[in-house]
């Protein structure tokens, strides 16, 4: 088995004459081993993952509880107990079960966003693979929270509210709004990314800074309404059933 690794498309700052799309975020091969390859999106992916686990090492080795307190630790308190607030008032959970998704689900798809600043960092989630692959997780959580939370059966009696007709239509409901977050998600980023590469053939050096600050707002708002959403429906079995009860 031959092992390649070549990492010089990786900065290769993409035009508008070349195919923007899939294959320009997961055909390129960074590292390959045989059969096995790493392409783009998988090595940014890790990056963000790498980046956002070595951000918060450094802020919480050192936490502190007096008054004398580092800025990182104010932005990562700040950051949580808002992700805190929001996903207790949006789930009418008591506890904080849902934050960890909530803050891991933001927190990736922000510092992606974040990292479009240099020019040739090709931002994972304006891919269809990964943003399908956040979706899954969502997918995943849904029936994870409603059977702790619900039981087996309080999950499985959702399919059939308010009728037993209603099943089909219930599970197709379900599996495709998680659908729809990360099709959404996908469409956004790289509409935006297409949309900066056009402008910078015109205005090579103007339009590059404000479409990547523009960028950067839209890229909260998404990462925003992805961990809510995230939230919502991961919570939903509990909100069924104590409106029931």
């Amino acid at each position: 088995m031959e092992f390649k690794a070549d990492f010089s498309k990786w900065w290769d700052i993409p035009t508008t004459d070349k195919q923007i799309g899939l294959e320009s975020y997961d055909s390129i091969n960074l590292i390959s081993f045989g059969d096995f390859a790493i392409n783009v999106t998988i090595f940014n992916s890790w990056l963000v993952i790498a980046l956002i686990v070595l951000f918060s090492v450094l802020v919480t080795r050192n936490l502190k509880y007096e008054k004398d307190v580092s800025k990182s630790q104010i932005v990562l308190e700040t950051l949580v107990l808002w992700l805190q607030k929001e996903a207790k008032d949006t789930s009418g959970a008591q506890n904080n079960q849902y934050l960890g998704m909530a803050l891991g689900l933001f927190c990736f798809i922000m510092v992606a966003n974040l990292l479009t600043f240099i020019p040739w960092f090709r931002p994972p989630t304006a891919s269809l693979s990964t943003t399908m692959a956040l979706a899954a997780v969502v997918f995943f959580s849904i029936p994870y929270f409603a059977i702790k939370n619900a039981g087996l059966k309080g999950y499985l009696k959702k399919f059939i509210e308010p009728m037993p007709l209603m099943l089909p239509l219930n599970i197709f409901s379900e599996i495709f709004s998680v659908l729809a977050m990360g099709l959404r998600l996908f469409g956004n980023m790289l509409s935006g990314v297409m949309f900066a590469m056009i402008l910078s053939a015109f205005i090579p050096f103007v339009a590059p800074l404000l479409m990547q600050s523009l960028g950067l707002l839209t890229g909260s708002i998404q990462a925003y309404i992805f961990a809510l959403l995230a939230v919502v429906y991961s919570s939903s079995v509990k909100e069924k059933q104590s409106e029931i009860t």
